[in-house]
């Protein structure tokens, strides 16, 4: 297969996957939402009765008391918020080099105009100073959390 088949096959697997992705944000979206309004007070309530019961049914003396499935269901909220923490660093991840790419192409888009219109208009007008270069970012702003550090800060709002 030739290197340029190649790209074209690479470069539409690409598209696939933004495609995908997108499509996933917008079901993962409408899920929560779904999700959130599904939880209402008696529905809740139910649902601790239920559960509060069927631990204790399930209860062995000794093995399993109330403060073990108190830790356990800890646990797992704590599992299930740094998912959710992680999944929304990579959605951030990807709209930053979304907007990085939308950036570049803006500026040779402008940059090709540019050069049209200057080889039409005679000699190009002298660019305007340059904005300074902005301030460098610390490291600790430039890297993504962890997981568990993300869980924790969404917690702490």
């Amino acid at each position: 297969m030739k290197f340029g088949a190649l790209q074209r096959r690479v470069k539409r697997c690409e598209q696939v996957v933004a495609v995908r992705m997108a499509e996933t944000q917008d079901n993962w979206g409408v899920l929560s939402q779904v999700w959130r309004r599904g939880w209402s007070p008696l529905r809740i309530v139910v649902v601790g009765l239920a559960g509060g019961f069927v631990a204790g049914k399930l209860e062995v003396p000794g093995k399993v008391n109330g403060a073990r499935w108190l830790q356990m269901i800890g646990s797992v909220s704590n599992l299930m918020a740094s998912g959710q923490a992680a999944f929304a660093a990579a959605m951030a991840a990807h709209a930053a080099d979304t907007a990085d790419e939308a950036a570049e192409t803006a500026d040779a888009a402008a940059d090709t105009a540019a050069d049209t219109a200057a080889g039409q208009a005679g000699p190009r007008p002298a660019p305007a100073a340059a904005p300074a270069p902005a301030a460098p970012r610390a490291a600790d702003e430039l890297r993504v959390p962890q997981p568990a550090e993300a869980a924790t800060d969404v917690s702490e709002r």
